[in-house]
């Protein structure tokens, strides 16, 4: 019995050392942050069931992997593409603004950085597990087909070689070369998958000075510093609703108009998706203090913020950033709780 207990003990212990890269993983697969922690978590029980068939003949980690793409291809066999808002609509002018929500499963879902991107040594490589969970990137893997969004994710955002891709796909080296080149070619197609996320890691001086200026022109509510923040065609998205506004008029009009709750807002940063982002929090006239109100993610481009993605599911999205649900006082006495 003793033997078995820590037999066991150790099997969990061996599976636990790989969630944060598999749940990173199924993240890129699935563009859903609460998917992916259930397929890695039904990856952990099939692994931990069938343990005594593995025979060793790959790695566990090979083999944990194997099981989390079956997951995930089963998960991802409804079709559903997730994606944002400028995905699925064109623009609309602020004259037209209407908050028309979608279900949750439309949506690309934000992710903190702590749940996906394990510690790496290589700063080449934290960077590019970095720009693989940005959000413009995240919506191109989207619109791959699924066997091609494995195949490119393993080769060339965890470096497997062709022949360890063929054989957890049970394919051949040219079929895996072929939907790479696929990828690679979708990818081309939609070069903005960099270029509204040109953030360093980390963030140098003036992007760090960017960021202390819009949290006290958004604090402030003050729209003519803000404004001078804002790329001309800076792009403002609000999931679950379908409205995207563009150009820094419109963004600053709406939160002057059916946005004006927000003013008094305080900002707890967080990380999220290899991106600066922010914990936002309005004031609450029922209970006093502030509630949660939207996760803000920020794509920073040429010294200014191009893109300002608010994710409103607060219930949803504050304990996943281990948020509180309201603040007593100012949010720089909170402590982020990731």
């Amino acid at each position: 019995m003793g033997n078995g207990a820590a037999a066991t003990a150790d099997l969990d212990m061996q599976l636990e050392k790989y969630r944060v890269e598999l749940t990173g993983y199924c993240y890129r697969m699935l563009g859903s942050s609460f998917e992916a922690e259930d397929a890695v978590q039904d990856t952990m029980v099939r692994a931990w069931r069938s343990h005594d068939r593995f025979e060793g003949r790959s790695s566990l980690r090979s083999w944990l992997y194997r099981i989390a793409t079956n997951v995930c291809l089963d998960m991802l066999s409804a079709g559903n593409k997730r994606a944002r808002p400028m995905d699925l609509t064109e623009s609309t002018p602020l004259a037209r603004a209407a908050l028309a929500p979608r279900p949750d499963n439309t949506w690309l879902e934000p992710m903190p950085d702590g749940r996906v991107l394990p510690a790496v040594e290589d700063p080449a490589e934290a960077a590019v597990a970095k720009e693989s969970v940005r959000l413009a990137f995240m919506a191109v893997l989207q619109q791959l087909p699924p066997k091609q969004r494995a195949v490119l994710i393993l080769r060339e955002v965890l470096a497997w070689k062709a022949s360890e891709v063929a054989e957890l796909l049970g394919t051949t080296v040219a079929s895996v070369n072929s939907a790479l080149q696929r990828a690679r070619a979708t990818l081309a197609e939609r070069d903005d998958a960099g270029a509204r996320a040109a953030v360093s890691d980390p963030l140098d001086e003036q992007q760090q000075k960017l960021l202390e200026r819009y949290v006290k022109a958004f604090e402030g509510y003050d729209m003519t510093a803000l404004t001078a923040l804002l790329h001309e065609d800076a792009i403002m998205t609000m999931p679950p609703f379908d409205l995207w506004l563009t150009g820094s008029a419109d963004i600053t009009g709406f939160m002057t108009t059916m946005g004006a709750a927000c003013a008094n807002s305080r900002l707890v940063p967080v990380e999220a998706n290899g991106l600066p982002a922010f914990a936002q929090y309005k004031p609450d006239p029922d209970k006093g203090g502030y509630a949660p109100w939207a996760v803000q993610v920020l794509e920073i481009s040429a010294g200014r913020i191009a893109g300002f993605h608010c994710f409103l599911d607060t219930q949803r999205w504050f304990p996943l950033f281990g948020l509180p649900l309201h603040l007593e006082g100012e949010a720089d006495q909170v402590q982020q709780g990731v």
